[in-house]
């Protein structure tokens, strides 16, 4: 012991390792190597997800209230975007631009699955299908992207493809959650998506919605469309857990197609300050459009929740994504975490074209894109990025001084950045029934 003591007066600087070595007892080491762990290990190994809620000092009970006042109000409140028809269907709609899109509605079907919502997923679903998916001809089995609910026009015949990409995905999950004897056979219409989609040749000018050769998806299925893409669109997860559950044959494209939109996004993403545009070639080079130049706007807003996604999920690309996450969330930090605007160039300057929503024509501080960027402190590692979700929990959706208000968009983004970071939005796998 003297020996020791003698040790230590010389080696004052080891005095607070080992002071905390002798007070660590076997189990204490036990738990922190578990707490590193199941940190460190992926939601598919784990199958455990964090509550990053919890983490930044917040009650469960609260937790729980915060997402279940979005969702009623999203899907129940007075500026609901979720309306029944009759006693089966119901449609959610963009209600500013008056039209049901098969984003929002493939969207409310995962946040039904996620939340054990059987009767909204179910009644969305039908209504899907009776009035947007075609039952035949080149197109068969693919959706018609908008309709107007009221009027039951179609605004367009053509897919969008993420809707699709949606839509299989919550299929499936409904399918592991609640089985296929209830009225409803979850795995048979998700199966019936993909076989017909690879059946999709060009034949009538409709094609795959993933092009085959860039092995990424497509912007539109559909004539030159086909030749290029979103990066909102780029779901790795997804595709990881079509190669398990859809079992249709093409497991390994699936995750090659993981893979390359992984790639695709280091391209895709601005190397300073992580943004990406709205829509770009397969190489990842921004592509103009003639509604839109190419720039950080409304479809970008998708990047930063997918990729928290595809790393909580999977962990297949964890070095690159939480440098993505330091860099995206400290651009917009250094823009001011509570007034960053919601449109940039991928440099970050403010671009001359303004993309408008709503009558107004301006930049706002839109809590979508708050709640995306806060899906990312699930891959920041850096402490302070707990600031971003403190600035989610703080946000309100309500309307604007101006009078602006996006229940739709901003609504959906704010439930799903809440569902992320409560660990409510998880890979549902086979339930025993």
């Amino acid at each position: 012991m003297n020996s020791i003591r003698t040790l230590l007066l010389g080696k004052s600087w080891l005095l607070p390792i080992l002071a905390i070595s002798w007070l660590m007892t076997p189990e204490k080491v036990s738990a922190q190597n578990k707490k590193t762990a199941s940190r460190n290990a992926t939601a598919v190994q784990s199958a455990t997800y964090r509550n990053l809620f919890r983490e930044a000092g917040y009650k469960q009970a609260d937790i729980d209230a915060k997402v279940a006042k979005a969702y009623h109000d999203v899907f129940e409140g007075p500026n609901k975007v979720y309306f029944e028809v009759g006693d089966t269907m119901a449609y959610v709609s963009d209600v500013k631009n008056h039209d049901a899109r098969t984003e929002g509605l493939s969207y409310g079907m995962m946040i039904a699955v996620q939340l054990d919502k059987k009767d909204v997923f179910d009644r969305i679903w039908r209504w899907s299908k009776k009035y947007l998916q075609h039952q035949s001809g080149p197109r068969e089995a693919y959706f018609a992207w908008s309709i107007n609910p009221q009027t039951m026009k179609k605004n367009s015949e053509g897919s969008a493809s993420d809707g699709e990409l949606y839509y299989v995905t919550s299929l499936l999950f409904a399918a592991n959650k609640w089985g296929n004897n209830t009225g409803i056979n979850y795995y048979g219409e998700a199966r019936r998506i993909l076989d017909a989609m690879w059946k999709k040749d060009g034949t009538g000018n409709i094609y795959n919605l993933i092009n085959i050769d860039a092995k990424q998806i497509s912007f539109v299925p559909e004539g030159n469309n086909y030749k290029w893409t979103d990066p909102s669109y780029h779901l790795p997860a997804f595709y990881e857990v079509w190669a398990v559950y859809a079992k249709d044959g093409h497991e390994s494209f699936y995750k090659e197609c993981a893979d390359t939109s992984r790639v695709f996004l280091h391209r895709a993403c601005h190397p300073v300050t992580g943004l990406n545009a709205d829509y770009t070639e397969f190489s990842g080079k921004p592509h103009d459009t003639r509604w839109s130049p190419s720039a950080f706007r409304y479809d970008s807003w998708r990047v930063p929740m997918n990729i928290a996604m595809d790393y909580t999920w999977y962990g297949k690309d964890k070095a690159w994504q939480e440098d993505y996450a330091r860099r995206f969330q400290g651009f917009l930090r250094s823009k001011g975490i509570d007034t960053f605007d919601d449109q940039f160039n991928l440099d970050g300057s403010r671009p001359e074209f303004i993309l408008q929503a709503g009558p107004v024509k301006k930049l706002r501080h839109s809590i979508g894109l708050v709640s995306t960027s806060a899906t990312l402190s699930l891959v920041n590692r850096e402490k302070n990025s707990l600031d971003f979700v403190h600035a989610l929990w703080k946000a309100k959706l309500e309307p604007f001084d101006d009078g602006y208000f996006d229940p739709y968009y901003d609504g959906l983004m704010y439930l799903f950045g809440l569902m992320h970071l409560s660990g409510k939005y998880q890979i549902i796998q086979p339930q025993t029934h």
